[in-house]
């Protein structure tokens, strides 16, 4: 049988620099790789190290191993709508900005992977300005002095149908027996109906939490094996 590996997007690139401090967590190319990585070295804690000690025996195991069914990545797109600054009301194509250059380029490099599948979910259409961390300290701290700017606000947004994109995937596997293993990169509880259904299914549920210690305790409670990925270099490099 196989193992395949779920991938929650989001909770992915937030935990990036974490698990690949080489790694350019700005560059599209960079962390497409380090998805990648992240597949090999799961792949190699099931079957074990020996022989896959060269960059080619390492693309040779993702590429063609049997062991290896595919790994799905759950993302968005990125906001493309135009608003307008909350203090000095100036318009913002969100379309244009950094992180949507990213995004697009990253679901690109992703596709170009082999055994990978992206899905993707939809961003709450009804998006809002929201205060940042650090203004709201400054508000409950300094109150009366407190006089916001555009820099103080962030836009809040909400993913819509990635967590039911998950769980129909793991349904499908466990339901037609395409996998043994199934290993969910995430530490959100919104995973939790899923880690259960595989487990109820005979198949050997993983967590990795990417050194994330706050994941929530209810998935935690429902997986067979913890087992966080942290790369400071890549495998077997001197």
């Amino acid at each position: 049988m196989a193992t395949a590996i779920l991938v929650d997007g989001a909770f992915f690139l937030r935990r990036f620099k974490h698990c690949f401090p080489d790694h350019n967590k700005e560059n599209p190319e960079s962390v497409a790789e380090g998805l990648r990585m992240l597949a090999y070295w799961h792949l190699v804690q099931r079957i074990g190290a020996t022989e896959v000690n060269e960059q080619r025996a390492r693309h040779m195991l993702l590429d063609e191993s049997r062991q290896f069914y595919r790994l799905f990545f759950y993302d968005c797109p990125p906001l493309e709508k135009r608003m307008h600054t909350p203090v000095g009301r100036r318009s913002k194509d969100f379309g244009k900005s950094p992180e949507a250059r990213f995004r697009r380029q990253l679901h690109r490099e992703i596709l170009k992977l082999r055994k990978v599948a992206l899905r993707l979910g939809r961003l709450n259409e009804t998006s809002k300005w929201r205060l940042t961390e650090s203004a709201t300290q400054r508000l409950i701290t300094e109150p009366r002095s407190f006089e916001p700017t555009d820099d103080d606000f962030e836009i809040d947004t909400k993913q819509k149908g990635v967590d039911m994109r998950l769980g129909l995937d793991v349904a499908s596997l466990a339901f037609k027996q395409q996998v043994d293993q199934i290993v969910i990169v995430a530490a959100d509880a919104d995973f939790v109906p899923a880690a259960k259904l595989a487990r109820r299914e005979g198949i050997d549920v993983v967590l990795d939490r990417m050194g994330e210690h706050r994941a929530a305790i209810d998935l935690l409670e429902h997986v067979d094996a913890l087992r966080d990925c942290f790369m400071p270099r890549p495998p077997f490099e001197s």
